[in-house]
């Protein structure tokens, strides 16, 4: 049964009528997002050794360890380039567990949120906060976690947690919620799990018909950022609303995935991919050599639309350092600052 959609205008508004409260939940399904790629490294490192011709020079590479002897051993022999993407893979081969899980857990009474807005979590003693990523209309909760090495909780909820597992939630918190209903479309930009609150959001909008404003259709993009194609948080649900949702727009971007793959898509960071969808006719305001260079290069996402920065409401989310640069990108662009919502963290 889906949950009735909340009876506001404004969901900033709506913070306030929010009671917070403290609620048992149990967990009903945890599912690993990323997988192990130590095979896929391995045999990556071979093939560029065999396609060289120096297989039988260099030994195989089964660990963290083996690659940076490796790529050390590549960078006196002059083969920089190659050092580098054998450097590159250790750390994969580092990575001891799942470290992405998305987790939903059913309280024994309603928790009453607005999309957008994160909740404490807390199990076997230890509190963190956490973005939902479930729709306000869902019967369930749920969060995203990202493992932090040496947390006292991520691992914990990345590896250990399981069906029937008990959790306490208390909340709702945050104000990064929608913007008022507009005939603006919506930009999404976030790395990593920092895509939750966004999460929350898309689905929300699409389930009420808050896509369309007035009979008007409105464009809703996400740009979402990391290393890998697997730290991607929900990005089969992402995909699959890209080819059902003629307005939705999705625009991964993964820095390192090439090295393992044959990935063609974006690879530059959030801030540059938005410059390069943005519609340069547009843009009035001077940016600057660096932003106008991102401006001038053509996507490689496959989408064909194009951002007006003055017809756009911006939601940035992320590590701090991140977020700040998001949102200095999306002013230089002439989007008031009345129009960008966003949240950081780390």
């Amino acid at each position: 049964m889906v949950a009735p959609v909340r009876d506001h205008e404004s969901q900033h508004d709506a913070i306030d009528d929010l009671p917070l409260v403290t609620r048992s939940a149990r967990v009903t399904d945890v599912t690993r997002m990323d997988r192990d790629r130590r095979a896929e490294a391995t045999a990556a490192v071979a093939r560029w050794l065999e396609d060289r011709g120096v297989a039988d020079e260099y030994g195989p590479v089964e660990g963290a360890d083996d690659c940076r002897r490796l790529s050390a051993r590549l960078g006196r022999d002059g083969r920089p380039a190659l050092a580098r993407r054998v450097a590159t893979l250790a750390e994969r081969f580092e990575r001891s567990g799942p470290m992405l899980a998305a987790v939903r857990f059913r309280t024994e009474a309603d928790v009453d949120f607005l999309a957008g807005q994160y909740v404490g979590v807390r199990y076997r003693g230890t509190s963190r906060a956490y973005s939902l990523a479930s729709s306000p209309t869902e019967e369930e909760l749920e969060i995203c976690v990202r493992r932090v090495p040496d947390g006292r909780l991520s691992p914990r909820l990345c590896t250990d947690l399981a069906v029937g597992d008990e959790l306490t939630i208390r909340g709702p918190y945050g104000e990064l919620v929608l913007q008022d209903p507009s005939p603006r479309d919506a930009v999404f930009l976030a790395t990593g799990t920092g895509v939750a609150p966004f999460k929350s959001m898309i689905d929300y909008l699409f389930e009420t018909g808050l896509d369309e404003h007035a009979g008007t259709r409105r464009d809703v993009w996400l740009f979402l950022g990391a290393a890998w194609e697997d730290d991607l948080p929900y990005r089969e649900a992402f995909r699959e609303l890209h080819r059902t949702r003629e307005n939705f727009h999705f625009v991964p971007c993964l820095t390192r995935e090439p090295v393992l793959s044959e990935w063609d898509g974006e690879t530059d960071y959030v801030q540059h991919a938005l410059l390069k969808h943005t519609d340069r006719t547009a843009v009035t305001a001077g940016l600057g050599e660096h932003c106008e260079r991102w401006l001038r290069e053509p996507p490689r996402s496959g989408v064909d639309a194009r951002i007006d920065p003055a017809n756009a409401e911006v939601y940035a989310c992320g590590i701090n350092a991140m977020v700040h640069d998001l949102v200095r990108t999306a002013e230089r662009l002439g989007i008031p600052e009345s129009r960008i919502e966003s949240e950081g963290f780390g």
